[in-house]
């Protein structure tokens, strides 16, 4: 017997079924990613020059990353409006149309005239492009996850999950190596001429390689058992809501946990990877291969290492993975920028890597610990909301604050206490936050409200599927 508000708890898949499901969210995941970072990237070392110059390099650099904020501000719109349709036709076809959306914009950006073209359009268009680019990704990280977590069983979901988390720095890594290499192979008037196209227009290639991966899974047989359910209800007369108002009527607490999640490590990584390539270069001068390799090394390094903070979650919690992270943060944030200022590269690349297994921490459980605050019918609605609410007053104004305060107090200890404190928001909120480790996906958070309910009943479900 199914007891009233649970849905049939689908099966889990097994090793090479969870694998395959996982090698796709986790190839579209570096693609988008890719995609959005690229643009950061270009910002920083481009964009500023080209489509936003200015006698002052600093404020041709502030002005460039408010557009790069403004790819943040779509995010929520997308996290709503694929969070709706994901919770009511799926997760696959979502994934499906926020790649295409993505790949179509970076695309695109390879192919614009710049300031010295055609003047003011020329920003103007790169700023409707980044609109499209935020909102694509705002729809796309609830549904990879999502669709891996629902996909495997509990008692390993925060390892599994953790993968599409390695699409952040996967694509990191891959858009920051198109870069450096390029940088490396030409001129700084031939790359600025026409070489940081490629990176832009290579995206068409990976976006059809990630299509074709993409299409090849199969719907999560949670959402398709609670669909029907929710089918049947609304056969019998029932009325449902849409999933967002159900989310802020019902769940506003687990929003803001997963805001409160988010904040300290969406803010450390973008200033340990983008504002580093202003710091190094615009600050303390040295070549632009210098941050770029230094993020290429410590990209590779957490690419690898955040699904080992899943493992770790799915044996002590998602609580003290992600503490050790924020609170390693708070104190890093100070010895981070002593370590930039010594001008080695082998110091530089340390501190970036140190600086980046600490994000992992909070990284690598986020993806199984925000999924488990929400109930099928609208986790794609409240997990997109939660991580892209987090994303406007974090990631998108990490990096411009952090130039802004680099160009007013011309040091980084201002730097370091806004990193420090984003930490420590974090790590506040986890403190207090619930421990999800072991909820079984397919029941209610009514049904595991109990203190203790949701481990113990998500640890009994995974031991009987190991019985049969």
């Amino acid at each position: 017997m199914v007891s009233p508000g649970t849905v049939p708890q689908a099966p889990p898949q097994a090793p090479s079924g969870i694998r395959r499901i996982v090698a796709a969210s986790l190839v579209g995941t570096t693609i988008e990613w890719y995609d959005f970072f690229l643009y950061g990237t270009a910002a920083a070392l481009v964009f500023n020059k080209l489509f936003f110059p200015t006698a002052d390099p600093l404020t041709g650099t502030l002005i460039a990353f408010l557009t790069y904020a403004i790819g943040f501000l779509a995010r929520p719109l997308g996290g709503v409006v694929f969070g709706h349709f994901g919770d009511k036709v799926g997760r696959k076809k979502l994934l499906v149309l926020s790649l295409l959306m993505m790949g179509g914009a970076t695309f695109a950006m390879g192919l614009l005239p710049t300031h010295a073209s055609i003047g003011v359009g020329a920003p103007v268009l790169l700023t409707l492009l980044r609109l499209v680019q935020g909102f694509a990704l705002g729809g796309e990280w609830g549904g990879a996850v999502l669709i891996v977590s629902e996909h495997g069983g509990a008692e390993h979901r925060g390892f599994w999950a953790s993968w599409p988390q390695s699409g952040a720095p996967g694509g990191n890594l891959l858009a920051t190596g198109v870069l450096a290499l390029l940088a490396s192979l030409q001129s700084d008037a031939a790359f600025l001429a026409w070489g940081w196209r490629i990176p832009f227009l290579l995206s068409g290639v990976l976006v059809a390689v990630g299509l074709w991966i993409r299409l090849s899974v199969s719907e999560s047989p949670v959402f398709l058992a609670a669909r029907a359910k929710a089918d049947a209800e609304a056969a019998a007369g029932a009325r449902e809501q849409a999933p967002v108002i159900q989310v802020f009527r019902r769940d506003w607490r687990q929003v803001l946990t997963a805001i409160g999640t988010r904040f300290g490590e969406n803010i450390s990584y973008y200033v340990l990877t983008s504002f580093l390539l202003v710091y190094v270069t615009a600050h303390l001068g040295l070549p632009k291969t210098t941050a770029l390799d230094a993020v290429l090394i410590g990209s590779a390094v957490h690419f690898v290492t955040i699904p080992a903070w899943g493992a770790l979650s799915d044996r002590i919690g998602r609580r003290p993975v992600t503490l050790i992270g924020s609170v390693g943060m708070a104190l890093w944030a100070f010895g981070f920028f002593a370590l930039l200022d010594t001008e080695s590269f082998p110091v530089i690349a340390a501190a970036v890597t140190a600086g980046l297994l600490l994000h992992g921490a909070m990284y690598g459980p986020q993806a199984a610990f925000i999924s488990e605050m929400f109930d099928t019918k609208v986790r794609y609605s409240g997990a997109s909301m939660g991580s892209q609410l987090a994303s406007i007053v974090a990631g998108a104004l990490a990096p411009i604050i952090a130039v802004e305060l680099l160009k007013d107090y011309g040091s980084s200890v201002p730097v370091s206490l806004y990193l420090c404190a984003a930490a420590v928001v974090t790590t506040l909120t986890v403190a207090f936050a619930k421990e999800t480790r072991g909820r079984d996906l397919a029941r209610t958070v009514s049904d595991t409200s109990a203190p203790g309910a949701s481990g113990r009943a998500g640890r009994k479900a995974a031991q009987a599927q190991r019985a049969a």
